[in-house]
């Protein structure tokens, strides 16, 4: 968790160091500059109203000479949750639809194609307390559960594609937990869902106690913006994991997260990069913000004193 005033590292970058000097820092850190997009003020206006960072970038691809380039307009929402974690559970979902709801309207604005969500972005990320209640109440169909169907709203309304990653029940199969991303086209149709194909057993972080390994395998989605594919948290640390996505043709590769900085904040900017330059694709990579807090005492099972359990990310 990075400490307290702390914004970016790119901000402090550009608080300390000279002109000259944060361009070859960049270089090195990032290879060459990243143009800002200019975004539409109205846009901007809406963001500064509704207290959100909105910030555009353009990543180009090496230029043909035959064919004219194909733009996307790539969305990646990192929200932190709305109300108190012992808040009913569809009062908490429905806060987290409006709020984000909020910020896919402004991505509009911006003329954005494509738009992700952070993972379980429904709920707070309870599933290191190893509490089955109510934390399992959260899970939804990821056919037309409550948010399913609000995300297909938001792709008719705004002819966006949206990548919906939520905790799914399947009721077809005992109404077995997994999570999972639900992509919805731009059409509004459910075009599939691909679930978490690795999960943490690392410390108190031991997802098993709610959802085991997925088996979807490593889809592509082809949407009229591109192949994309979801390559769900804990599985940007293997390699190989993007590798299969890429080779089945993915183009964009969508990395939804939830967890603490101090954890993982270190790899996430290196993890995402390395699998863009080794698999020939666009990575994105997205974490939930803020501070969450557990009302429960929380132990570790390690006979240690019990604690009460605030989790941050960056």
């Amino acid at each position: 968790m990075s400490g307290p005033g702390f914004v970016s590292l790119e901000s402090s970058l550009e608080k300390h160091l000279p002109d000259e000097e944060l361009k070859e820092v960049r270089r090195i850190l990032y290879g060459k500059d990243i143009k800002q997009l200019s975004l539409p003020q109205s846009a901007v206006d809406a963001a500064f109203e509704r207290d959100f960072d909105l910030q555009g970038y353009v990543f180009e691809a090496s230029p043909e000479q035959l064919r004219p380039p194909r733009v996307a307009r790539v969305g990646l929402i990192q929200n932190k949750i709305v109300l108190p974690t012992d808040a009913p559970v569809l009062e908490q979902i429905t806060a987290l639809h409006k709020r984000v709801g909020e910020m896919v309207e402004v991505a509009a604005m911006c003329g954005v194609n494509i738009v992700c969500f952070q993972e379980a972005w429904t709920m707070p990320f309870a599933f290191c307390t190893r509490e089955r209640d109510p934390w399992t109440e959260f899970a939804e169909s990821a056919e037309d559960g409550f948010t399913t169907r609000f995300c297909q709203e938001l792709a008719k309304k705004y002819n966006m594609v949206v990548i919906s990653p939520i905790l799914e029940r399947d009721e077809i199969h005992g109404g077995t937990l997994w999570n999972t991303a639900v992509v919805v086209s731009n059409a509004g149709n459910v075009l599939g869902k691909s679930r978490k194909n690795h999960i943490p057993r690392v410390g108190d972080f031991n997802e098993s106690t709610y959802y085991m390994e997925g088996n979807t395998g490593h889809r592509v989605f082809q949407t009229q913006f591109g192949k994309i594919a979801v390559n769900i948290c804990y599985g940007r640390h293997h390699p190989l994991n993007w590798f299969m996505y890429s080779t089945h043709g993915a183009e964009i590769i969508f990395n939804p997260s939830a967890t603490v900085g101090q954890l993982s904040e270190p790899m996430w900017p290196i993890e995402a990069r390395n699998a863009a330059i080794s698999n020939h694709c666009f990575t994105c990579a997205i974490n939930r913000v803020g501070t969450e807090y557990f009302k429960n005492e929380f132990t570790s099972g390690d006979g240690k004193k019990g604690y009460y359990l605030s989790l941050t990310a960056p």
